[in-house]
């Protein structure tokens, strides 16, 4: 793809089959407040190469898709006003030179053309409430489906229909494994009340299903269900009555549609305050190690192949 542009450090680690780990940009631009967002961005690429990871954060910059950054970018995401860009985004923000961060669905699609196989995100969007009505839905499942990137993640934030997102998940034969875990994770839970058919205990496993599904020929990606430390979750009471609240104040400002998510954590973090939002780095942090351990299974098994 020639609008495509990978960075000196993640061309040469590919090319030697040396592990890379796929970071959204959209967490730093959308999800997190400034200037934590710019120390959250640079703590999680150092969290990969500490480890022998070489990070790939992706963006579209002046039309291009970036994948890997240099300073300058990390900081350009973390600072300026940017688009929120899914994958259906990005030939527009490409035709008109403009700049975007990606999404979950835009940066896995983005990691797959680049050939990068292992993405650590927070949480997974996924089907929302109300669904049967608004048909809202995230981009995020079907990209998944048609994109051979193993994500890790906190399962999908508890505002969503986590049960509708796991039919979902099904219907499009993507395969979910929990880490370490037989139940899925609700990204600020350890747990959800969603039980998982496939349950691993370390990288190796996961590479090997990774292998395996290559010589299957399937296009699918791989979920990898990674719940946060008990220690490190939200007390369940609080979150339950957080989130009632939010709801509840959704429900009188008549927020509708697409806008609800974005109200629903708004109010989130601030009815919590703040609790919510260091629950979030915590188990972005954990993710990133937990895909910084699966690259680095998946480039020994490619190298010993």
């Amino acid at each position: 793809m020639s609008h495509l542009h990978l960075s000196d450090d993640v061309a040469d680690a590919l090319a030697d089959s040396r592990p890379v780990v796929a970071l959204e940009s959209t967490i730093i631009s959308h999800g997190l407040p400034r200037p934590r967002n710019l120390d959250a961005a640079r703590e999680f690429e150092e969290i990969l190469r500490e480890r022998g990871v070489t990070p790939a954060t992706i963006a579209v910059l002046d039309g291009r898709p970036r994948i890997g950054l240099d300073d300058e970018g990390v900081r350009r995401i973390a600072e300026e006003e940017l688009a929120k860009a899914s994958v259906r985004d990005l030939p527009i923000l490409a035709a008109r030179g403009g700049s975007g961060a990606t999404t979950v669905a835009a940066t896995a699609y983005l990691a797959a053309l680049a050939g990068i196989r292992v993405f650590a995100t927070g949480g997974l969007g996924g089907v929302h409430r109300g669904a049967t009505e608004t048909f809202d839905e995230s981009a995020d499942l079907t990209t998944l489906a048609a994109n051979p990137v193993t994500v890790v993640s906190a399962g999908v934030k508890s505002v969503l229909d986590i049960g509708a997102t796991l039919e979902r998940l099904e219907s499009l034969s993507v395969p979910v494994v929990g880490y370490g875990t037989s139940i899925f994770p609700s990204f600020w839970l350890r747990e959800s009340a969603y039980e998982l058919d496939w349950r691993v205990d370390g990288p190796d496993e996961v590479a090997a299903i990774m292998a395996a599904r290559d010589e299957f020929g399937s296009r699918q990606g791989i979920l990898v269900a990674n719940p946060i430390a008990a220690a490190e979750q939200w007390d369940p009471v609080e979150h339950d009555r957080v989130l009632a609240e939010a709801f509840a104040a959704a429900e009188v400002a008549g927020v509708r549609g697409k806008e609800v998510t974005p109200f629903l954590l708004s109010f989130i973090v601030g009815a919590s305050s703040g609790r919510s939002l260091e629950v979030n780095l915590d188990l972005a942090r954990n993710n990133v190690r937990v895909a910084a351990d699966i690259a680095s299974a998946w480039s020994s098994l490619r190298r010993a192949a």
